[in-house]
């Protein structure tokens, strides 16, 4: 199973997040390239099983500014038959804003007709020890999901 690990980060925890990702899916067996929003065409999904998008939200509930492009270019894909998941890092210091990108992507993703393999992940700020057992069980479910 190949699978693509996209994130965008600032401070570190989005890739942080997309580490423990990767290597939970190397660990149950997948060929992983992960790779950074701005170095990433959305069209390399085309190429991957299982798609896993880390972003962060900024400031009121804005997208990552340097993944707008691949956001926006999301739109234009028919991953049908793919499977995905969504977990990224963001402050509850912004309350209703909180790790809104983490929904815009999911979002966008169901209407590119791929499958949602597990549960949106939120994580405030940087992974801690409940965390990263929650990442494990995100990256096990999204292995099995595309594994059918």
């Amino acid at each position: 199973m190949k699978a693509h690990v996209v994130y965008a980060t600032i401070t570190g925890n989005n890739e942080d997040i997309a580490d423990i990702v990767t290597e939970g899916l190397e660990d149950l067996g997948a060929e992983v390239e992960e790779t950074e929003i701005s170095q990433t065409e959305a069209e390399e999904l085309n190429d991957a099983d299982l798609i896993v998008i880390c972003p962060y939200t900024y400031d009121e509930g804005h997208l990552p500014e340097e993944g707008m492009d691949f956001f926006e270019d999301l739109g234009d894909l028919d991953l049908s038959g793919k499977t995905f998941g969504v977990a990224g890092s963001g402050d509850v210091f912004y309350e209703e804003f909180y790790n809104l990108a983490v929904d815009e992507f999911s979002k966008k993703l169901l209407a590119t007709g791929a499958t949602q393999g597990a549960a949106n992940v939120k994580i405030n700020l940087d992974p801690d020890e409940d965390d990263i057992k929650t990442l494990d069980k995100f990256s096990n479910e999204l292995f099995q999901a595309a594994s059918k």
